[in-house]
């Protein structure tokens, strides 16, 4: 299952969330995947698609971040999925 995550960055500061991200990592679980990711021009929010079988791989993600990040998750298909539903 294909996530969109909306990240908001605690008080909009993203220097504590890429400073434990050079150090650590990105804290995914096994079966968790990074997709990809867009970050705000002001450097407050990042969407990332990842990709997990099961939401639970998500939720322990998000509880390694969720000091420095307050997120939106957003279950989502592909484009080509979502129009294979209208196709005749």
């Amino acid at each position: 299952m294909l996530y969109m995550v909306i990240e908001h960055y605690c008080n909009g500061d993203a220097a504590p969330v890429y400073a434990r991200f050079h150090e650590r990592g990105r804290l995914a679980p096994e079966g968790l995947k990074y997709v990809s990711s867009w970050v705000t021009s002001d450097l407050a929010h990042c969407y990332q698609v990842m990709d997990a079988p099961d939401r639970a791989l998500l939720d322990e993600w998000i509880a390694q971040w969720s000091d420095l990040v307050e997120f939106d998750v957003i279950p989502v298909v592909t484009s080509t999925e979502a129009s294979g539903r209208f196709a005749t």
